[in-house]
This record gives C-alpha cells, sequence and structure tokens, in this order.
C-alpha cells in the first residue's frame, strides 16, 4: 500500500499574528503548559547576587501566571506586565490578589530605576530586542538584572527529535531556528549587557492528553484551522501510543536561563 504524502508545509505566519493568537486559548496555556523547576530560582538568585525574598521584580509577558506566582511564592515584590486580553483575563481568575497591568517590554508602563529584577519567561522572543533593551535598563535600578528563560525541547531524546521534525514537516517549523533565539547575540542585539547563561534539565510525567493539549496551546497550532490541527494531533497521538504504551509521556525539557546586569551606580 502506497504511504500518503506528507502534508505541504503553510506558509509561516507572521509573529504579530502568533503572538496574538494566545488571547484565543488562555485557559488550554494555563492548564497543560509546563512549569519551572525550583532550580531554575535557585540559578537565578545565584546568577543575580541576591535572594528573590524582598526583590522588586516585573514579570513582563506574564501571560496567565506560570511564572508571576512561583516568583511570588519565593517572596519577591513581583508585579505582572501582560498585553493581550485574554492572557490578562485568565491571569485575573487564577491570581486574583497579584497586581497586574496592561503593557508590554518595548514600552514598559515602569518607572525609571524602580526594580531590582525584570523577569521574561517564555516572552523575550515576542519583543524587539532593540526597544527591549533600553526599557529594561531603564526601569532598573544600578545593579539590577534582566532575567530572561525559556523551558525548550530536549532534541538529543530520540522521541522528542522525532515529534520535532514531524511538526516541522506539518507546520514548516525550524526547532532549531527557534532555540537560536535563546542565544545571547540574539537576546540583546544592542550590546549594552552582558548576559550569563545556564541550562537547567528538568521533566515531567503527564497523560498523552495533556501532552497533546500543551502542543496544541502553541502558537503554530493556534493560528491554523481546526482541520489542519486536529489531523497533526491525530497522528502525533498515534506516535505517542506506541511510544508510551503507559498513557504518561516523560516530556524533558532544558530550560535556558539567561542573566544581564544593569550598570551599578556611577
Amino acid at each position: 500500500m502506497t504511504k500518503p504524502p506528507a502534508p505541504t508545509p503553510l506558509p509561516p505566519p507572521d509573529r504579530t499574528t502568533r503572538a496574538h493568537s494566545f488571547n484565543t486559548a488562555a485557559a488550554l496555556y494555563a492548564a497543560n503548559r509546563p512549569t519551572y523547576p525550583p532550580t531554575l530560582f535557585d540559578a537565578l538568585e545565584d546568577l543575580t547576587g541576591r535572594p528573590l525574598a524582598g526583590s522588586r521584580v516585573a514579570d513582563i509577558g506574564a501571560g496567565t501566571g506560570i511564572a508571576t506566582a512561583l516568583l511570588h511564592a519565593r517572596g519577591a515584590d513581583v508585579l505582572a506586565v501582560e498585553p493581550g486580553d485574554g492572557m490578562a483575563a485568565q491571569f485575573r481568575r487564577l491570581h486574583p490578589r497579584l497586581p497586574i497591568v496592561r503593557g508590554n517590554g518595548n514600552d514598559l508602563p515602569l518607572a525609571d530605576a524602580s526594580l531590582d529584577l525584570l523577569t521574561y519567561a517564555q516572552a523575550w522572543h515576542w519583543t524587539d530586542p532593540a526597544r527591549a533593551v533600553p526599557e529594561a535598563v531603564r526601569v532598573l535600578r544600578p545593579g539590577g538584572a534582566l532575567a530572561l528563560w525559556w523551558n525548550t525541547d530536549a532534541l538529543d531524546v530520540p522521541w522528542i527529535a522525532d515529534e520535532a521534525a514531524r511538526l516541522a514537516r506539518h507546520f514548516g517549523v525550524d526547532v532549531a531556528a527557534e532555540r537560536r533565539n535563546t542565544d545571547a547575540r540574539a537576546a540583546d542585539p544592542t550590546g549594552r549587557l552582558h548576559f550569563t547563561r545556564r541550562e537547567i534539565r528538568w521533566s515531567r510525567r503527564v497523560p498523552i492528553d495533556t501532552h497533546l493539549a500543551n502542543l496544541a496551546s502553541h502558537s503554530f497550532f493556534l493560528v491554523h484551522g481546526e482541520e489542519r490541527t486536529a489531523a497533526v494531533l491525530a497522528d502525533q497521538r498515534d506516535h505517542l501510543t506506541r511510544t508510551f504504551p503507559d498513557g504518561l509521556v516523560e516530556e524533558i525539557y532544558d530550560v535556558v536561563l539567561l542573566v544581564g546586569m544593569a550598570p551599578p551606580a556611577a
């Protein structure tokens, strides 16, 4: 029997469309996206040289509040900044006691020299770094820090590499190029900050349905029609069922953390 040809990849949508796509799926995002391990925040304290407890922090592109809530749990005095209607509404439902304001990293609604730490969890790549870096320097106190981090797929794990290759064929997604967004030179083309990099491996075991819902919450799924994404998810389910016959997927991540320190006081 002749194997059907792989679907022709669709042209990639523009960044603005992808960035706004999350507002239609905020509840899906909140319920299924992975969290971050405690060792990430240990590394953050180590690289910044100060505890999170008592630090004044703004979490930019906060989304549904995954990172904001964890920073608050570590004792930070944290403010969320989120541009999207749907994501901000979901944040308020989940975290009614945490403050949130509307805004984005290219034009921060924050006072000069008012923060010890500025964080971007899975969000820096939606900014224009040429604008966002000067804004970060403006709102940080002397010696403050800009911290960027991403949960990235561990592509040295065979089943994860295979899944990434299938998604690339379906959607034209260059996973390697997306990972290059975490490079310090891409993060700060202005050269104003010197970034230190850490990678932290961690994993979680989730049902196949949760893994598929996690995939479906990514922008390259959200911007395509339901028929196309349903077919891709069905194909993924077939592969996952064979790989994980007990129905539990071992998702493995490398958290990439970049920390750039603002200049000290003159």
